[in-house]
C-alpha cells in the first residue's frame, strides 16, 4: 500500500489545490448563492462522483500499460510533467479576480448534481489532471494500482469537502445578505503555481524505481 509519508504528501497538495478559487469551487460558490445549501451539496456531490469516474477510468488503462508497456510509465510521467508545467504558468500569470455569479432560475438538487456530474465528466482537463497528478504517487509494486489510484481521490475528495463544504455552509447561511463580487485570487494562485512547478519537477526527475 502506499506510504504515509506519500499520503501525507499528496495530502498537502490536495489542501493546496482545494484551496483555490478554481472553476468547481466558483460553479459550487454560485449554486450556494443563488439556490441554497441543498443544491450546494449536491453540485459538490456530483464533481465528485465525476473525480471517482475519471480515477477508475485512469487506473485501468494505466494499470494495463504499466505491465504490458515499460515505456508507457516515462511517456505518461513526462506528459503529465509538461502539462503541470503549463498549469503552473497559466495559474502565476492569473493575477485577476475572480467574479462569482448567481443564477436567477431555481434548480432542483438533483438536477444540480447531474449538471455537475455532466460538467466534470465532460471536461478533458480533470482526465489530464489525473493522469499527471496521481501517478507520482503510485507504486505499482506495492499493490493494486486501481485501489491505490482511488484511495488518492478518496482522500482528494474527503479534503474536498471539508473545504468546499465549509464554504457552501458559509455561503448559504449568508445568501440573503451577500451579493456576488470579486474575490481575490493572487496570493493563492501564487501558491498554486509553487505547488504545480514542485510536482512537475518531482515528475520529470523521479525514475520509476
Amino acid at each position: 500500500m502506499i506510504a504515509t509519508a506519500t499520503l501525507l504528501l499528496f495530502s498537502g497538495a490536495c489542501v493546496a489545490l482545494a484551496a483555490i478559487s478554481g472553476p468547481d469551487m466558483l460553479l459550487i460558490t454560485s449554486r450556494s448563492l443563488s439556490q441554497g445549501r441543498a443544491a450546494g451539496f449536491a453540485s459538490l456531490a456530483g464533481i465528485q462522483l465525476g473525480t471517482y469516474c475519471h480515477t477508475l477510468a485512469a487506473a485501468l488503462g494505466l494499470s494495463q500499460l504499466f505491465v504490458a508497456i515499460p515505456l508507457a510509465y516515462d511517456v505518461v510521467r513526462i506528459a503529465g510533467a509538461c502539462y503541470l508545467l503549463y498549469l503552473a504558468w497559466k495559474t502565476f500569470a492569473s493575477t485577476r479576480h475572480s467574479t462569482v455569479k448567481t443564477t436567477k432560475q431555481p434548480t432542483s438538487t438533483h438536477k444540480a448534481f447531474q449538471q455537475e456530474l455532466l460538467t466534470n465528466l465532460l471536461n478533458p482537463k480533470m482526465a489530464l489532471f489525473v493522469l499527471a497528478l496521481f501517478p507520482q504517487f503510485i507504486t505499482p509494486q506495492s499493490g493494486s494500482v486501481i485501489v491505490q489510484m482511488l484511495l488518492l481521490a478518496t482522500i482528494l475528495n474527503a479534503i474536498g469537502l471539508i473545504i468546499n463544504g465549509g464554504l457552501i455552509l458559509v455561503i448559504s447561511n449568508m445568501r440573503n445578505r451577500f451579493k456576488a463580487g470579486s474575490f481575490p485570487a493572487r496570493w493563492p494562485n501564487y501558491l498554486l503555481s509553487r505547488v504545480f512547478t514542485g510536482l512537475a519537477c518531482k515528475l520529470l526527475f523521479d525514475s520509476r524505481k
